[in-house]
C-alpha cells in the first residue's frame, strides 16, 4: 500500500509536470506561425505540434496511472473504517441497540465511508494538486515576464480561494440541514416499513405519509436555499476570475503592443489562468464536501466513541464447561440503578436438570437470560456456570456454550437453510438436516416448492410463528451447547401447536442443563424445580406438586390460568 502510494504522488507530480508544460508549447507554436520569413512564408512548427499533443497524452496517461495505483489504497481505507465500525457497533451493548434508531444509524455509517473516499480523492489529488500548480505556473510567469503578472495571477486566485471558502462555510449550515432532514425522513420511512403490519392494522397509512411528508418538506426548504446560495457563489467567483483575466490580458496587451511580448506570451498568460481557474471552479462544491465528509466521518467516529458496556478483562480465558450447572448468587440488578429490577436472587440449575423461572410480567424473568448471556453485567452479586464467574471469561466463549429459543424469533432475509445453519454457520448441510428433523420441521421444509433455499420474507414474515419457532430450535440444537434457555418460547402460540413444540423442546432438553422462563405454567409442571419470582425477588422454589402444596403465589397463578383456559375451551365449543 505505501508503494502505491508513493507510486500514486510521482504520478501526480508527472501530471502537474506536463500540465503546466503544455501551454509553453502552445505558445511556441503560436509564436512560430506568427512569425513571417523573407519571403513571407509559414513553416508549420511540426514538431512543436506533435510534442504538443504528447505532452498533452502523457498528462492524461499520468493522470490515470494515479487513480488507477491509488484505487485499491482508497477502496481499502473505506473496507477496514466500514469493518471497524460495523464489529464495533456488535460489541456495543444491548442497553445501546434498544435506544438506536436503525435507519438513521446505517445512514450515518453509508455517508462516513463515502466522506472517507470523498475526502481521499478529492484532498489529496484536487486540492493539494492544484495549490502545486498555482504556485508552478506563478513561478513560470515570474521567471518568463516579471513579478507582476505572477502576482496579479496569484492575488486573483487567493481572492476566489478565500471567497470561495467563506461563501461556502456560511452555505454548510444548509447542508448540514438537508443531511439532518435527510436521516429524519430515512428513518421515519424504515421504521414505518418495519412495522408495516402495525401501520395496517390501524389504517394509519395516511399518518405515516403525513410524517414522512412533514420531514421531506423540510428538506425541501433547506434544499431550495442551499441551491440559491450556491447560484450567488458561483456569481462572485466568475466575477472574481473575469477581473484578474481582463487585468492579465491587459498586462500582456500591452507587452504586445510595445513589443516585450509576443502573441504566443498573450496566449500562454490567459491560458495559465483559464487552466488555473477549471479545477478551481469545483473548489466550492469540493470544500463544502469536504468539510461535509469530514462531518459524516467525524458522525461515524463517534460512534466508536461509544464505549462498550460490557468488555472483557485483556487476559480473560475461555470458559471450560464440563456439566454446565449455572449458579445465580445474591444477584442485584437493575437497567437504571433507580430502578432495580432483580433483588438478591440465588438459584442453581444443577447439570443436566431443568430449572424454570414463572412469575408475572415485569417480575424480572427476561432479564435473567440477559444476564447470563451477559448482555448486561450485575451490580451485585455473581453469576457461574461451572464455578466460573462469567465476568472474568470472554463472552464469545460463554455465548458459545449456551443455546437459546427466543419468545419472539426474528429470522434473516434468507433462505430456510442459511437461518437453521446460523447456529453453527460451517455446519454440513446432513446436520443442517439433522437438526431440522429433531425440531419436527424437516417435513414442512421440504414440501415447500424451494425446499431448504426457500426465503423466509424480512423478520420471517412469511413463516407462522410456530414455524418460526422450529427453525429456532433447530438452529439451538444445531449449536450443540451444553446450557439450553427457553425464554417463554411457546407464549405466543396456540395450544395444539404449542403441546408440538413443548414436545420438541422437551426432546431437545435432555441430558442438557435447561432454564425455562415460562409464562404459561403448563410448560414447565415437569421441571426439577420452579422458582416463582414477583417483584424481583423469590417468592417461592420447589416442584409443581409441592408449589401446588403451599397453596401460595404459584397456586393462584395456576389457578388463574386453568380458568382462563377452560373460558377458552368453552367458547371455542359454543
Amino acid at each position: 500500500m505505501r508503494l502505491r502510494v508513493l507510486g500514486a504522488l510521482f504520478a501526480l507530480a508527472c501530471a502537474k509536470a506536463a500540465t503546466v508544460y503544455v501551454p509553453l508549447l502552445y505558445r511556441d507554436a503560436i509564436d512560430a506561425l506568427t512569425r513571417q520569413g523573407v519571403d513571407d512564408i509559414i513553416v508549420l512548427p511540426l514538431a512543436l505540434l506533435v510534442g504538443y499533443g504528447a505532452i498533452r497524452v502523457l498528462s492524461v496517461a499520468f493522470s490515470e496511472l494515479r487513480e488507477a495505483l491509488f484505487a485499491k489504497v482508497a477502496q481499502r481505507a473505506m473496507r477496514r473504517a466500514a469493518l471497524l465500525t460495523f464489529r464495533h457497533i456488535h460489541a456495543l451493548s444491548l442497553r445501546y441497540h434498544l435506544e438506536r434508531r436503525t435507519g438513521g444509524l446505517s445512514r450515518i455509517i453509508e455517508r462516513g465511508i463515502k466522506g472517507i473516499e470523498f475526502l481521499l480523492a478529492f484532498m489529496l489529488f484536487n486540492i493539494l494538486p492544484t495549490l502545486l500548480e498555482i504556485l508552478l505556473v506563478c513561478g513560470v510567469l515570474w521567471g518568463l515576464f516579471d513579478i507582476w503578472f505572477a502576482l496579479v495571477t496569484f492575488v486573483t486566485i487567493v481572492t476566489y480561494i478565500v471567497f470561495t471558502l467563506l461563501v461556502t462555510e456560511w452555505r454548510i449550515k444548509y447542508r448540514r440541514q438537508m443531511n439532518d432532514r435527510d436521516t429524519e425522513a430515512n428513518s421515519r420511512a424504515i421504521d414505518s416499513l418495519l412495522n408495516y403490519e402495525t401501520v395496517k392494522y390501524f389504517g394509519n397509512e395516511a399518518h405515516e405519509a403525513r410524517r414522512y411528508d412533514e420531514a421531506m418538506q423540510a428538506y425541501e426548504r433547506a434544499a431550495v436555499q442551499n441551491t440559491v446560495s450556491l447560484s450567488a457563489l458561483n456569481v462572485g467567483q466568475g466575477f472574481i476570475i473575469s477581473g484578474g483575466l481582463v487585468l492579465v490580458m491587459v498586462m500582456a496587451g500591452n507587452g504586445v503592443v510595445d513589443r516585450s511580448m509576443t502573441i504566443g506570451d498573450f496566449v500562454l498568460v490567459n491560458t495559465y489562468l483559464i487552466q488555473l481557474y477549471l479545477p478551481l471552479n469545483f473548489l466550492g462544491f469540493v470544500y463544502r464536501n469536504i468539510r461535509q465528509s469530514l462531518i459524516d466521518m467525524d458522525d461515524m467516529f463517534k460512534l466508536l466513541d461509544v464505549e462498550q458496556e460490557v468488555v472483557d478483562d485483556p487476559d480473560a480465558p475461555d470458559i471450560e464447561v464440563a456439566g454446565g450447572e449455572v449458579r445465580f448468587e445474591n444477584v442485584n440488578f437493575g437497567y437504571d440503578p433507580r430502578r432495580p429490577i432483580l433483588k438478591d436472587v440465588s438459584f442453581a440449575v444443577p447439570p443436566g436438570k431443568t430449572v424454570a423461572i414463572v412469575g408475572p410480567s415485569g417480575a424480572g424473568k427476561s432479564t435473567i437470560s440477559r444476564i447470563l448471556y451477559r448482555f448486561y453485567d450485575v451490580g451485585e452479586g455473581r453469576v457461574l456456570v461451572d464455578g466460573q464467574n462469567i465476568r472474568e471469561v470472554t463472552q464469545d466463549s460463554l455465548r458459545a456454550t449456551i443455546g437459546i429459543v427466543p419468545q419472539d424469533t426474528v429470522l434473516f432475509n434468507d433462505t430456510v437453510y442459511y437461518n437453521i445453519a446460523y447456529g453453527r454457520p460451517g455446519a454440513s448441510p446432513s446436520e443442517v438436516e439433522e437438526a431440522a428433523k429433531m425440531a419436527r420441521i424437516h417435513d414442512f421444509i421440504v414440501a415447500l416448492p424451494d425446499g431448504y433455499q426457500s426465503m423466509v420474507g424480512e423478520r420471517g414474515l412469511k413463516l407462522s410463528g410456530g414455524e418460526k419457532q422450529r427453525v429456532a430450535i433447530a438452529r439451538a440444537i444445531l449449536k450443540q451447547p451444553r446450557i439450553l434457555l427457553f425464554d417463554e418460547a411457546t407464549s405466543a402460540l396456540d395450544s395444539h401447536t404449542e403441546q408440538e413444540i413443548q414436545e420438541s423442546l422437551d426432546e431437545v432438553s435432555a441430558e442438557r442443563t435447561t432454564l425455562v422462563i415460562a409464562h404459561r405454567l403448563s410448560t414447565v409442571v415437569h421441571a426439577d424445580e420452579i422458582i416463582v419470582l414477583q417483584d424481583g425477588r423469590i417468592a417461592e422454589r420447589g416442584t409443581h406438586d409441592e408449589l401446588q402444596a403451599l397453596a401460595g403465589e404459584y397456586a393462584a397463578l395456576w389457578e388463574k390460568q386453568r380458568r382462563a383456559t377452560s373460558g377458552a375451551a368453552k367458547t371455542g365449543d359454543s
